[in-house]
């Protein structure tokens, strides 16, 4: 995948995971796509190591990988933060 594909693959994963888990994370725009950028890394190793499958580009499934990811990422940030 591209440059560009991994920013709006990014995008899109980041938003939807900070609107399925609302809260007061900090950052904007630009940590909105760095959290999906990674959650789409977390989400394909994890999909990969499930043996479910991997983030491939712009599709359906790695979307959703990516939210996923992204969501895992949220999770364990609010728990570290909390303390």
């Amino acid at each position: 995948m591209g440059i560009l594909t991994w920013i709006i693959l990014g995008l899109i994963a980041g938003v939807i995971a900070k609107l399925i888990m609302p809260g007061k994370d900090p950052g904007g725009f630009i940590i909105t796509i760095l959290l999906g950028i990674v959650g789409a890394i977390v989400g394909g190793f994890i999909g990969s190591a499930l043996g479910i499958g991997d983030v491939t580009g712009l599709n359906i499934w790695s979307i959703i990988l990516a939210i996923l990811g992204s969501i895992v990422l949220l999770i364990i940030y609010r728990m570290v933060a909390r303390r």
